[in-house]
């Protein structure tokens, strides 16, 4: 992926990402999506940048880059401080193969050993800009921000759209909360309407998406160029298919059933491969359980949590 296709998606929205989620959303579960419910763009977890390494990108998130195949743009979303080290973490993506990169200024537990990192970043606006502006400087391909509204006042996103377009940032996606909020409250998208009306950029909605109706209701605000969806594709990946469909009716039992026996259940081969051994596969499941909310499953999904080997996991899921 280049620069020019990365714009030429975004010349065509609304867009359906699938987010960056930490321990979640790695290669296996990327590839699922794609393949079953197909996400306009999908997002690497974390790529943490190293301060205290010549080797600013493990060998490992290095591969997770290699690792991506197909049509489906992989953006690699990098985390970290200090110029030096994600400008070299930048110039050594691109090197491997990475067609776009992204800034987390929106994780709420941003800070390092070595330095605040994520949301951290925002409560320091003039050091950001300079930030920003040497990024832009060492990256060729595309580059996006993925930001909350402000480290502890809402109205400062609003303080920070000049720096990231002075930057030359060229898309941005909005979680509507504060970083001292982290996942407290509702995501206002009251203010993703008003930042929308003025952003300089393609903008694109984040946080609480988690049925048709709030989709639909966002993507009719004008400026909004797509949605990024994350905890709420976790627990329905196929709320991407309905929003494309504009079809707000939900699956009956029998269907819902039969998808999530589906979905976790094909995830289970490619984990044993990944992760090397029953024990982490089944820790990544349980994981990824934590996130689908089903009131009318809670005892057999807290089965499903307590099951201590992948073949009691299997004969309980059939029952879901």
């Amino acid at each position: 992926m280049n620069r020019n296709v990365t714009k030429s998606l975004l010349d065509t929205p609304p867009l359906l990402m699938l987010a960056p989620m930490q321990g979640l959303t790695n290669r296996v579960l990327r590839q699922w999506f794609i393949e079953h419910v197909a996400p306009d763009m999908v997002f690497t977890e974390f790529i943490r940048v190293q301060t205290r390494s010549r080797k600013r990108v493990t060998r490992s998130d290095l591969a997770e880059v290699n690792s991506h195949k197909g049509e489906t743009p992989l953006v690699v979303q990098m985390i970290g401080h200090g110029e030096e080290p994600l400008c070299e973490a930048a110039e050594g993506l691109q090197l491997a193969g990475a067609g776009h990169l992204n800034l987390n200024l929106g994780c709420p537990y941003g800070r390092m050993q070595t330095g605040a990192t994520g949301g951290e970043l925002l409560r320091e606006p003039l050091k950001l800009a300079a930030l920003l502006r040497k990024l832009r400087a060492q990256i060729k391909v595309d580059f996006s921000i993925k930001c909350r509204a402000g480290y502890a006042d809402p109205r400062q996103i609003f303080e920070l759209l000049p720096i990231f377009a002075d930057a030359g940032v060229d898309w941005l996606i909005l979680h509507p909360r504060t970083v001292v909020q982290r996942y407290a409250g509702e995501a206002d998208h009251q203010l993703t309407a008003e930042v929308a009306a003025i952003c300089p950029m393609p903008l694109i909605a984040n946080g609480d998406i988690n049925d048709v109706a709030t989709g639909l209701k966002l993507l009719q605000i004008p400026g909004i160029s797509g949605l990024m969806l994350g905890r709420g594709a976790l627990a329905d990946p196929f709320l991407f298919r309905r929003l494309r469909e504009g079809n707000s009716e939900l699956p009956s039992e029998a269907e819902r059933s039969a998808q999530l026996r589906g979905y976790i259940g094909d995830l289970l081969p490619g984990y044993l491969e990944q992760f090397c051994g029953e024990r982490q596969s089944l820790m990544k499941l349980k994981d990824l359980l934590n996130f689908i909310p089903d009131l009318s499953r809670q005892r057999l999904l807290g089965k499903l949590k307590r099951a201590q080997s992948l073949e009691k996991f299997g004969r309980l899921l059939q029952e879901i």
